[in-house]
């Protein structure tokens, strides 16, 4: 039991991180506009890729918090998260094979147009089933004992912004 909870906790931290670090990148764009970016949440905080200085991100990170605190928890959920792509290419190949299996007695080349309409048409699927993915999954928008401790730069282009749950 004690380390189902130990999991547990552990996962709650990496899905509250993960909604702080799209919200951080959200202020981020807000302040400078659109740029190359990567995060990657963990357990204490999460890493940001890309040419940011560790006082610019370290305020992003405070007002991101301050601001999902208030109740502006769609600020965790994002766009251009990877879950998208994940759930975009599962939703995808299922689509496509669902096709392929009801078309097996057609041409090949009418195969491939029912595949591509079927890939198409889950693309189009996936992206509302992936911002729920990231709503209900990946990304968590409860942070009224998260604190933001400090923001360590490792490289110019590698930073971490550690996190604390009171």
């Amino acid at each position: 039991m004690f380390l189902l909870n130990l999991v547990r906790n552990w996962l709650e931290d990496v899905r509250r991180n993960h909604g702080l670090e799209h919200a951080t990148v959200a202020v981020l764009f807000a302040r400078r506009g659109p740029q190359r970016l990567a995060g990657r949440a963990s357990g204490n905080g999460f890493f940001i890729l890309g040419k940011v200085d560790a006082t610019t991100l370290e305020s992003c990170a405070q007002e991101a918090l301050s601001r999902i605190q208030r109740g502006e928890s769609g600020l965790v959920v994002s766009p251009m998260c990877g879950t998208n792509l994940v759930v975009t290419g599962g939703v995808c190949a299922v689509a496509t094979m669902v096709s392929l299996t009801l078309s097996r007695e057609k041409k090949p080349q009418e195969r491939l147009g029912d595949a591509i309409s079927a890939s198409t048409i889950g693309a189009l699927a996936a992206q509302p089933i992936g911002r729920l993915v990231q709503e209900k999954i990946t990304t968590m928008a409860d942070h009224a004992t998260t604190e933001v401790v400090r923001v360590r730069q490792f490289t110019p282009w590698l930073l971490k912004v550690y996190t604390h749950r009171g």
